[in-house]
């Protein structure tokens, strides 16, 4: 029963963290209906940005606490500086373009900043230091779930809330589902869509950011590749709840980590990607529209 616990715990700790990831891809293509392939790559350079920031700070002599919130400070404001400018450099240029044309821009960002990574660190895997203590309190839990697991579902349940709040009782937040809901009649009553979009970047960003922070405490490394495949997982827990709804992206990343975990734990770690992806294949098969999606009516 104890196994069975722990593998729960470690699903919920990994659906949180492609949760994270994934609420940028549903947000995104709710807002402007473009599926930003390189999401994964903020995700990767907030977790590089968090490895420099605590060394320095580590170096210089800063109290534990300080280093943790000057951290995820600086990992969230540059990964969503890096957010804003990809959307204004790859993505604006694009928005009236065939759908085909931000597609290849976005893979070729991507690339673009795997390798810019790679040039200016290494590609081999860098050691990252725990941020998160262990808890007297959960000692005698540390066979089921450890503190930084705890640290990883607190701060994405909180985030979960606030960004609900956001968006449902707040100026922006409302101009967002205006946004989403019909972009021309957003803009003929007074929305600065523009602006809107460019939010919808920076939120999606700092969100992967704190994910790539939390995650990599937990790992313990980092590498340049890291977001290739978080992205594609996330991206995967988006379809499978269904892109653009939030709620949809929360659930199917919950989905998706539960699956990994017991699939894990119960069969093989070599076989984790592959049940991963047949969930996927299975729910476009039966549910194309995802779990929590609405189907689209073909308007002839």
């Amino acid at each position: 029963m104890d196994y069975f616990i722990e593998l729960f715990f470690g699903g919920l700790s990994r659906g949180s963290i492609y949760a994270l990831i994934a609420l940028g891809y549903t947000m995104v293509y709710g807002i402007i209906g473009l599926i930003n392939f390189a999401h994964g790559e903020i995700y990767m350079i907030g977790a590089f940005t968090a490895l420099i920031v605590a060394g320095v700070l580590s170096i210089w002599g800063f109290p534990y606490p300080a280093i943790i919130i000057i951290t995820a400070l600086a990992a969230t404001i540059y990964s969503s500086a890096y957010g804003y400018t990809v959307e204004k450099l790859a993505y604006k240029p694009l928005r009236h373009a065939p759908r085909l044309s931000p597609l290849i821009s976005a893979i070729g960002m991507s690339i673009f900043l795997q390798n810019y990574v790679l040039l200016a660190q290494t590609a081999d895997f860098q050691s990252f230091p725990s941020l998160v203590p262990d808890f007297a309190f959960m000692e005698p839990y540390a066979h089921i779930i450890g503190s930084s697991e705890l640290v990883i579902l607190v701060v994405t349940a909180v985030v979960m809330v606030l960004l609900t709040y956001l968006i449902k009782f707040t100026r922006i937040g409302k101009a967002m589902r205006a946004t989403a809901q019909d972009r021309k009649m957003a803009m003929l009553v007074g929305i600065n869509v523009d602006m809107v979009i460019s939010v919808t970047f920076i939120i999606g960003s700092a969100l992967a950011a704190i994910g790539g922070l939390l995650i990599a405490s937990h790992v313990g490394q980092i590498n340049f590749f890291i977001g290739f495949i978080a992205g594609i997982k996330a991206f995967t827990a988006a379809v499978l709840g269904g892109i653009g709804s939030i709620p949809g992206a929360v659930l199917g990343s919950f989905v998706l980590g539960l699956t990994e975990s017991f699939a894990t734990g119960y069969v093989s770690s070599d076989y984790e990607d592959v049940f991963a992806f047949s969930l996927l294949v299975l729910i476009l098969i039966f549910r194309p529209s995802g779990i929590l999606g609405k189907a689209e009516i073909q308007k002839v």
